[in-house]
């Protein structure tokens, strides 16, 4: 609980200083609503079941894209970290595909894929994959020589490298990625949403915005926001339970 201090502090700040500026009149209701306008909006769009629809959409794909993206980003960069020739012919494509902005190559996945679930899921998947592809790899190739060479000494099976010492040592840089990857799933949601979608908070954004219906655009904003941070929560501790209970 003293955790939280310091973060409830921060949005009691915000919510003090956007107050303010309403209530200074700089701006018209419909650029900068008041909050009050905003939880009045929100209290509307959860009672009639637009905002569950549209959360679940979005949930939908960002953990079907975190259930394909992980494992391959995991598979690839062991994969990479074991052999030299692999990495000197797949790290140039990787680092260009990750290279480039999501925003701009999302519009090619839409039309190979469609407009439905699959150009979504496939758009969170990429984008969680080179997180932990990268991870992957600097968290084996980092595992201590020494304890490599005891583990020869007993001539441990490549099976057995893995399990004992290789997932136990890239535990801390695997959830880091972890952590990246669950708040990227988010963005790679909304980006394919903003592009084309009937449905998920990403379309509800542009639909509120043409609609200039700030409020509910404030109220899509904040979802996204707590549930991004509901996603690298919930990784945080599942660290704590996996890393620290390791080491008591």
């Amino acid at each position: 609980m003293p955790g939280m201090l310091p973060s409830l502090l921060i949005i009691a700040v915000v919510l003090a200083f956007w107050e303010v500026v309403t209530r200074l009149e700089l701006y018209p209701d419909f650029i900068v609503p008041p909050p009050a306008a905003v939880w009045d909006k929100f209290l509307v769009v959860a009672g009639d079941g637009r905002l569950w629809l549209h959360l679940s959409t979005t949930l939908t794909e960002i953990v079907l894209g975190l259930l394909i993206g992980i494992p391959f980003g995991l598979s690839l960069g062991y994969a990479l970290a074991k052999s030299r020739l692999l990495e000197a012919f797949v790290s140039p494509l990787v680092l260009a595909a990750q290279s480039t902005p999501v925003v701009a190559y999302a519009p090619i996945l839409v039309i190979w894929f469609g407009t439905g679930l699959e150009s979504k899921v496939f758009i969170c998947a990429l984008i969680v994959f080179f997180p932990m592809l990268l991870n992957t790899l600097v968290a084996v190739r980092g595992v201590p020589e020494p304890e490599r060479d005891v583990l020869r000494t007993y001539s441990a099976s490549r099976w057995q490298t893995l399990t004992r010492l290789e997932i136990p040592a890239s535990l801390p840089i695997l959830f880091g990625g972890l952590r990246i990857s669950a708040t990227l799933a988010v963005i790679g949601a909304v980006v394919g949403e903003f592009i084309s979608a009937n449905a998920g908070l990403g379309f509800w954004i542009k639909l509120a915005r043409d609609q200039y219906d700030t409020a509910l655009v404030a109220v899509a904003v904040i979802t996204l926001a707590v549930l991004a941070r509901v996603l690298y929560g919930l990784v945080s501790v599942a660290e704590r339970l996996l890393v620290r209970g390791r080491r008591t």
